[in-house]
Parts: C-alpha cells; sequence; structure tokens
C-alpha cells in the first residue's frame, strides 16, 4: 500500500545567516530511521525473490534493527492507533516501500492479531518497539507423506493435496517484548508463516524484501490451523509420538473478514532517499 506523508511548510520569521545554516547541518544527526533505510538500500540491493542476503547482511540489519526504539520512529503508546476501543482495527504505517524492499510498523491494540499469513520468496526481520506480543510462526515439513505423495517445492510450499491439508513444522511459540531480539524469517526456513496476537499494544516495525506483489506471484496467503492431533491418521508413521506436538495441519482460507489494517500517513521521522 501506498500512503503520502505529511510535511510542515511553515515558513519562519526570522532569517538565517548561510554560515548559521552550514554549521545546523553538520551538527544534525542521522536519525535511526535514515540509517534503516541506507541499511536496507545496502541489504537488499541485489536480492532476487527466494534469494537471501549473505549471513553478513543480515547481521548488518538485524543490528540496526535491534537498537531502535519507539522514539526513533516517533511513536507513543497512547497514541490512537492503539487504543483498546480500536481493537480489533490495526493501522498499518508505510515508511518506505520500492521493488526491492519495504519498511513499516503495524500498530496494534491489546488483543488483536495479524492471523497466520505467509511470505512467498521474502526475507523478513520484525523489531517490537514497544508492548507484549505473542508469535507463533512456522515451515513447512519437509517430511513427506508416502501415502499422498506430497512434498515440498523448490519454492517452498507444498503440493496440493486432495484434503487442503499441508503438515508444518512448529518453529516458534513464545512471548516477544521490546527487549527481545530482531525477529528473521526467510523463504523456506525461520518460520515463513506467522501470526501475531496483541498481548498489550504493541508497535512492530516490519521490514519485507522483496515486498508483497500480486503480479509477480508474491500473494499473501492466510491459513486455517489445527493441531497435529486433529488429524492422526495422517502422517503418523513420518512424525515420531514424542514429536508431535511440535507440528500442525495448515489449510489455506481466505482473508479473514474481520481483519481490518488500516493504512494511515506516518509523520515520524523522514527518510532522505539516496
Amino acid at each position: 500500500m501506498k500512503m503520502g506523508i505529511e510535511q510542515n511548510r511553515g515558513v519562519g520569521k526570522h532569517k538565517v545567516s548561510n554560515e548559521s545554516k552550514k554549521n545546523k547541518r553538520r551538527q544534525r544527526k542521522t536519525t535511526q530511521v535514515q540509517r534503516l533505510y541506507e541499511a536496507c538500500k545496502d541489504v537488499f540491493a541485489d536480492c532476487e525473490p527466494g534469494i537471501v542476503p549473505s549471513p553478513d547482511k543480515v547481521e548488518k540489519l538485524a543490528a540496526v534493527l535491534d537498537v531502535m526504539t519507539q522514539a526513533d520512529v516517533g511513536l507513543q503508546p497512547e497514541m490512537s492507533f492503539f487504543d483498546s476501543e480500536r481493537a480489533p482495527v490495526i493501522t498499518y504505517l508505510q515508511l518506505y516501500e520500492c521493488d526491492k524492499f519495504s519498511i513499516g510498523i503495524f500498530c496494534l491494540p491489546p488483543t488483536s492479531v495479524i492471523p497466520l499469513h505467509n511470505h512467498p520468496g521474502m526475507t523478513v526481520f520484525s523489531k517490537l518497539l514497544f508492548g507484549n506480543m505473542h508469535i507463533k510462526s512456522c515451515d513447512w515439513s519437509n517430511e513427506v507423506d508416502k501415502s499422498t505423495d506430497c512434498t515440498i517445492t523448490k519454492a517452498g510450499d507444498p503440493k496440493s493435496r486432495p484434503d487442503g491439508l499441508h503438515l508444518a513444522k512448529i518453529k516458534v511459540d513464545s512471548d516477544f517484548t521490546s527487549d527481545s531480539k530482531t525477529s528473521i524469517l526467510y523463504p523456506s526456513d525461520g518460520g515463513n508463516m506467522h501470526r501475531f496476537t496483541a498481548k498489550t499494544a504493541c508497535a512492530v516495525l516490519d521490514v519485507l524484501g522483496p515486498p508483497y506483489c500480486d503480479t509477480e506471484g508474491r500473494h499473501c496467503q492466510y491459513y486455517y490451523e489445527f493441531p497435529f492431533a486433529t488429524f492422526p491418521d495422517k502422517n503418523a508413521s513420518v512424525v515420531a509420538a514424542e514429536e508431535r506436538e511440535g507440528y500442525v495441519w495448515l489449510k489455506e482460507r481466505e482473508k479473514p473478514k474481520d481483519l481490518c489494517v488500516v493504512g494511515v500517513p506516518y509523520n515520524g521521522p523522514k527518510i532522505t532517499k539516496k
């Protein structure tokens, strides 16, 4: 989604000497948002869908995100975006988007949920700026159900099976706070499908490389989730009994009707494109 950014067009009443202006420019520090943009530009410069940045570049971007706070993007928990009366409405603030990457913030009131969804061919960095959030994520299982010949394709998605169910392995199922490190998921690893549940008001900064694009096949797909024991006769011989709690069955679904994400202009520190 694309949205405008309001700018302050006010003009000062007093003239300032050119020398004074130069001094102020020298003293002006690079904002953390600008550092994030420049890191993203470097990290995703040569990436294509499904191509993961090198480990050193992943570490570089994660290091920038790890130290970011709500103040860096001009957010406060008292803002109306986070009012409990707004739930389940989620607000999205877009900082930047190009064909290589996007930077945005999801503002979640308490109890609101971003349901289980995927990120096809994408590397995603998520940093919780404030609040307490439960994240559950999973990847398609590499196990093969020989009875239905269900395997994993190179793109990371399983081939269709008659009942529409696919086996997935749980990667993360825990609470996160602003002290938590940046969460990173990859096209076929790290929990490419995830669900966010706001236990308190939350703001999560998301970097996607590349961003969703329907025309290029990067469509956001949502899923129903079922415990492994719901269908005990399926893959029973593939997954050991003591490991079955770490697996779930997923089935594609339409976008949930109660999911409401509203785009609002971002008014925090601006990004200077280079």
